[in-house]
């Protein structure tokens, strides 16, 4: 065993490793602002500076310990729900039945298949009676796959082929019997294993927003170095000494470094992972939270994704002589539960009576295609039959002008979606055994539906109205699929269907602009799927796909989101999908978008609020010095304002709550994370902040030089501003704002006013006229910085009114 494993390898498609506390710790060191405390504290020490050194040191704990927590919570919110994904199986090994994990099955192994459980691996049926196979993941088909142990032929030649009959896929699901499979092939040479090394041929590229932001960091990292190089020379030069020279240079370079940003994108992708798990969608890639607030075209699976996956009995029609329960009964009577064929369990549902007594049984073969049974009831004999509806009409006693009238009404009933089998029967005065195969009794029409499922029709209606495009993409015939498009609203009352034969035809001519007004694609092969998703892509739609087979992996991969139902879906599927649906429900996809609709928002947010305070921080940081006059900031006071920042920066926004409405995004144009009215706002909130702590500076400076005052009036105004501007942007909507809020003035008040702590941070305690002045000047900032959010939602309802009037002209 040990020697098939090395080998074949693991029964594994994409292996991924495990997170530990070692990458809880790597991602928290990675937090520049740990690495200067733990420098600037050092040379403290070094120095003799021994109080300073402390304060600093402490500073470390609360700043790791913040940045390991909201890791390692997402880390292990994750890994929990993935546990739920793990699948067992049975083999036959050394004579005896043993639980295994899938994963560890082995070409050779012979795996034992109960009725409702999956096949592990790609193999050989060798054995097994009555089997039925659920092959919808493959084939995109609700009715169900006949399948026989294999027969070895007379002479094997260099030709030689397995039938389909006896081939079982992995991932494909047992609905009757048990079946005893010789595993031939696992892992990347399965069936879904080589369509998933065709998907996996692409590499997901960064997203617009990481780009944005390291192109952001690169040049400010950039600018930041040069003027904290020129700060240190000029400080030099003014003859202020080595060791203000360089603590000059350190303090501008942490306030000026933008290591915020990167961290708050990493830790904001990391609570929509936190927040989308929380909803039952378990995030696979981080990185995808940012593209699903921003999809503009969902493809879905229809079998198990928009329909519930199994059939029921929806239609009855009789013939003209026949009674409706007689029908009923009839089909009842040439059913078998023990058959576990879907309509014959959706058929005996309905039936709470005895049927008669079974005498003999005459199954349903793809060349027979009907079952019969004679069966005694009430002291009479009776036999009844059921199957296509060609053949049971050829058996029965009808005209020729009858049988076309019935064939018209089975045409209609498959165009409404439905399967149809009809049903006919015939009293029998004797019976010497044989199956009765002529002048049987027309009973009438048995129509199946395999219905919508509960929550997805006014899911699609959600998307529809925040103008996301739902395209239905299923192996389906196109009859049933403009069928049950209809019913679940896409596309309104007339969905427009396109096969996938004519799908490729149809892009070399027009490209992606001929799929503007495609709902549904129908009998749809994997290498269709891809090609549709790959010309949405290129026609400017940020585009997700929802799946459960191996029929959907390319397509998943492909897409900017990959959604795999957890419940029915494959391995495969789930295994390359970005996100999954933990409880298949199509209502958890529009949940997401608007989860990270508003992660966007709350970003957006946050990063506002980083450079309204960071804009003042590093212009006071670096020209007060620059002019001459004493340095503005300690280490100790860039200690305090991060353990401000950090907390607002990553916790504060990212709690604020979703809107409940799913608003439109713009498509095909350039992604902007800031509009102008924004960008203008953000800077004059800067901008005036940066002017009154200046003037506090200078004012309180004075001409005796209170070098102690005037830092703690400047450290004061952007203090108590950081906190106005933090209730304005995030309107006190969370209890983390509030907290932050609260705790930072009254930081400021204690930290200033109580002369011990004063002394420590070599402040000095204001006058009441002071505070007057830091209160005025706070809620000025505030004031402006509360119009962001309104200017922000006001842009978007501007756009889908502008959307609306072009539409209609």
């Amino acid at each position: 065993m040990q020697e098939r494993r090395a080998l074949y390898g693991t029964n594994n498609i994409l292996t991924e490793q495990r997170a530990g506390w070692g990458d809880v710790v790597r991602d928290t060191a990675r937090d520049p602002m740990i690495w200067f405390l733990a420098a600037t504290a050092t040379l403290f020490f070094a120095l003799g500076e021994y109080t300073d050194g402390v304060i600093l040191s402490l500073a470390l704990l609360p700043i790791a310990g913040m940045d390991a927590y909201l890791h390692r919570r997402t880390q292990a919110t994750t890994e929990g729900l993935s546990g739920q994904l793990v699948s067992n199986a049975r083999v036959l090994r050394q004579g005896t039945i043993q639980n295994v994990f899938s994963l560890d099955i082995v070409p050779g192994d012979l795996a034992i298949v109960s009725a409702g459980e999956s096949f592990p691996a790609d193999g050989l049926i060798v054995a097994g009676t009555n089997l039925q196979v659920d092959e919808s993941t493959l084939t995109g088909e609700a009715m169900p796959a006949r399948k026989q142990p294999f027969a070895i032929p007379r002479s094997m030649g260099a030709d030689a082929a397995v039938a389909g009959e006896s081939w079982g896929a992995a991932g494909t699901r047992l609905l009757t019997g048990e079946a005893r499979l010789r595993v031939v092939a696992t892992g990347g040479e399965t069936l879904y294993g080589q369509i998933v090394r065709l998907a996996r041929e692409g590499q997901h590229a960064r997203t617009p927003l990481q780009s944005a932001i390291g192109a952001l960091v690169a040049v400010l990292v950039v600018i930041s170095v040069v003027v904290c190089l020129a700060l240190a020379v000029t400080r030099y030069h003014q003859g202020f000494g080595v060791f203000d020279a360089f603590i000059s240079a350190v303090t501008l370079a942490v306030a000026a470094l933008p290591e915020e940003f990167p961290i708050a994108f990493t830790v904001f992708l990391g609570v929509g992972v936190y927040r989308m798990a929380r909803r039952r969608a378990l995030v696979r890639r981080a990185v995808v939270v940012e593209n699903i607030g921003r999809v503009t075209c969902i493809c879905s699976d229809k079998t198990g994704t928009i329909t519930e996956g199994h059939l029921r009995l929806v239609h009855l029609l009789p013939a003209e002589s026949v009674p409706l329960d007689d029908l009923r009964r009839f089909a009842a009577m040439a059913s078998r539960a023990e058959s576990g064929d879907p309509m014959d369990l959706a058929i005996l549902e309905t039936m709470h009576s005895q049927v008669g007594e079974r005498l003999a049984t005459y199954p349903f073969t793809e060349n027979r295609r009907r079952e019969a049974a004679v069966v005694r009831q009430d002291g009479s004999l009776l036999v009844v039959t059921k199957g296509a509806p060609e053949t049971i009409l050829d058996m029965s006693h009808l005209s020729a002008q009858e049988c076309a009238a019935w064939l018209v009404r089975t045409e209609k009933l498959a165009a409404s979606g439905s399967k149809v089998i009809a049903v006919a029967s015939k009293p029998l005065a004797e019976w010497s055994g044989g199956e009765p195969d002529r002048d049987y009794i027309f009973a009438g029409l048995v129509g199946f539906e395999d219905p919508i499922r509960e929550g997805v029709k006014e899911a699609i209606a959600q998307a529809r109205a925040a103008d996301i495009r739902v395209i239905m993409v299923t192996g389906d015939h196109v009859a049933t699929a403009q069928a049950i498009a209809r019913q679940s609203g896409i596309g309104s009352d007339n969905p427009v269907v396109v096969e996938g034969s004519a799908l490729a035809g149809e892009l070399s001519k027009t490209g992606g602009d001929g799929l503007l007004h495609v709902d549904v694609v129908a009998r749809a092969m994997p290498a269709q799927k891809l090609d549709l998703v790959r010309a949405l892509k290129a026609s400017g739609e940020i585009v997700a796909v929802t799946g459960d087979g191996v029929n959907d992996v390319p397509a998943l991969q492909g897409a900017d989101i990959g959604i795999a139902m957890g419940e029915r879906g494959t391995r495969s599927a789930r295994e390359v999908a970005s996100i999954v649906l933990l409880d298949d429900n199509f209502r958890t996809i529009i949940r997401a978008v608007a989860e990270g609709r508003q992660l966007f928002r709350n970003l957006k947010l946050s990063f506002a609020y980083l450079m309204m305070i960071h804009m003042p921080l590093v212009v006071t940081a670096a020209f007060i010095p620059f002019a001459g006059l004493p340095l503005l900031y300690l280490p100790t006071h860039i200690v305090w304002l991060e353990l401000i920042i950090h907390p607002v920066a990553l916790l504060v926004f990212q709690e604020l709550p979703t809107s409940g409405q799913l608003e439109k995004v713009q498509r095909g144009s350039k992604i902007r994370f800031f509009e102008k009215a924004e960008w203008s706002l953000i800077a004059a909130t800067g901008a005036l902040v940066t002017i009154l702590v200046t003037i506090g500076y200078a004012w309180s400076l004075g001409d005796n030089q209170d070098i102690e005052h005037a830092r703690t009036m400047a450290l004061m105004v952007l203090i108590v501003s950081s906190a106005t501007i933090t209730a304005g942007l995030s309107r006190l909507k969370s209890r983390n704002a509030v907290i932050a809020v609260a705790a930072t003035v009254v930081s400021a008040v204690i930290l200033s006013q109580v002369p011990a702590m004063a002394t420590l941070l070599h402040l000095s305690p204001l006058h009441w006229d002071d505070w007057l002045i830091v209160g005025a000047s706070s809620a000025a900032a505030g004031a402006l910085a509360t119009l962001i959010p309104s200017v922000g939602r006001n842009r978007w309802i501007y756009w889908n009114l502008q959307m609306q009037d072009e539409s209609r002209s």
